[in-house]
C-alpha cells in the first residue's frame, strides 16, 4: 500500500486556487504561479498526496508561463490521460495516488533531454527544498537533485 493518498482533510485545507486546479481541472493564469521562477534545488510534490513528481534538476524555462519539466522524478506517480476539452486533443497529467490535475505534457520540450515538456500548474505543487528533503521523508531522491 502506498504512503501517498488523497486525503479529504488535506483537500479541505487547500486554497481556493489549489482546489480549483487539482480537483476541478482548472488552470492558473500564465505567468502567475508562485513556483514558475523558482530556481532552488529540491523536488516538487503533489500538494494533495505528497507524492514526489518532479526534480529541480529537470525544470527549465520553456517560456510558456508555467513551470516546465523534462520528465517526472518517479514515472509511476504520473498518470497520462487523453484530454479533448476546449476543442483540442492534449495529454493531461495527474498524480497517480492523489488524483490531482497537474497540467499537460507536450512533445515540444528540449530534444536533447527527451523532447517532452511537462507544463504544470504551481497550484498543484508543493516545493521541498533540498535541505529539507531528508527530514520530510524524501531522502531517497537526494541523488536526483543537483546542488547549487
Amino acid at each position: 500500500m502506498s504512503k501517498y493518498t488523497k486525503d479529504p482533510d488535506v483537500i479541505a485545507n487547500l486554497t481556493d486556487e489549489q482546489r480549483w486546479v487539482t480537483q476541478e481541472n482548472g488552470t492558473e493564469r500564465a505567468g502567475t504561479g508562485r513556483l514558475l521562477r523558482n530556481k532552488e534545488p529540491g523536488i516538487y510534490v503533489d500538494v494533495v498526496s505528497g507524492e514526489p513528481l518532479f526534480a529541480s534538476s529537470d525544470k527549465y524555462d520553456s517560456g510558456c508561463g508555467w513551470p516546465s519539466f523534462t520528465k517526472p522524478i518517479e514515472p509511476a506517480h504520473i498518470a497520462e490521460l487523453e484530454d479533448r476539452t476546449y476543442g483540442m486533443v492534449r495529454t493531461e497529467v495527474r498524480s497517480t495516488h492523489g488524483d490531482s490535475h497537474l497540467g499537460h505534457v507536450f512533445p515540444d520540450g528540449p530534444q536533447d533531454r527527451g523532447g517532452l515538456r511537462y507544463c504544470i500548474n504551481s497550484a498543484s505543487l508543493r516545493f521541498v527544498h533540498r535541505d529539507d528533503m531528508q527530514a520530510e521523508g524524501y531522502g531517497d531522491y537526494l541523488n536526483q537533485v543537483e546542488e547549487i
